[in-house]
């Protein structure tokens, strides 16, 4: 996924499903300038993990 699309969906009010590996996750933040987002699991987990933009797919 492209940063640019990673900031629309930050600023969307709509519900977007995005995957990681396969795992349904939030985007809590992006980091640009490394090219990683924050995310955690969609579900009562609240554990956060920093992955690369490039492992995210919109669904």
């Amino acid at each position: 996924m492209e940063a640019r699309r990673v900031k629309q969906i930050l600023s969307s009010s709509a519900d977007i499903e995005v995957k990681y590996h396969g795992a349904s996750v939030w985007i809590d933040e992006l980091n640009e300038d490394e090219k990683l987002a924050t995310v955690h699991l969609r579900g009562p987990l609240e554990e956060r993990s920093q992955v690369s933009i490039a492992d995210l797919e919109e669904t």
